[in-house]
């Protein structure tokens, strides 16, 4: 390869068209600039308007399961609008998933979230899918967990901002723990 650039085999002539040039532009290229989807939704979209446009979802795979079995549960967030959305929560912990109530199935206060909002941004028509597993135990001091005895349990989960189940940003569904 060396041979045919020291041989002058390749010439570079601005002046004809069929050779090789390089070409010095007046102007740099720059890169596209875009909005940020938090940023654009911040500006169009009313804040009271916003939760209208989020769905909540909350399934799982059966409705009744053994005593000790794992029971997986699908969280699906979807945006309904063709613009992008960004929804302003209560801390930097963005949506949280519970067992009759009890956060993460914990008695005890599993993290410390900082006094700050957050913003679950979510892009025109996106879908978030979140994937958890229940293993049946309640969390009821740090160290100790608690079986859960048979009978019907409530797996939710909401986006979190004040009043998310009025807003409609919370969803549960119900499971049954057999013999």
């Amino acid at each position: 390869m060396r041979r045919i650039y020291e041989s002058s085999a390749i010439r570079r002539d601005d002046d004809d068209p069929g050779a090789p040039n390089e070409i010095e532009r007046e102007t740099k290229l720059q890169a596209l600039r875009s909005v940020p989807s938090s940023t654009l939704s911040d500006l169009l979209v009313p804040h009271g308007l916003r939760h209208r446009f989020v769905s909540v979802d909350v399934t799982t795979p059966d409705t009744e399961y053994e005593v000790g079995e794992s029971i997986p549960f699908t969280v699906t967030m979807r945006n309904r609008v063709p613009f992008p959305v960004s929804l302003t929560t209560a801390s930097p912990v963005l949506w949280t998933w519970n067992v009759d109530g009890d956060v993460e199935a914990s008695a005890v206060p599993l993290r410390d979230p900082p006094d700050e909002a957050g913003h679950f941004e979510f892009d025109r028509g996106e879908y978030k899918r979140f994937q958890k597993r229940w293993n049946q135990m309640f969390r009821v001091t740090d160290t100790d967990w608690e079986p859960a005895a048979p009978g019907e349990y409530t797996i939710g989960a909401s986006v979190n901002t004040p009043d998310s189940v009025a807003k409609g940003l919370a969803d549960e569904t119900t499971v049954h723990i057999v013999r």
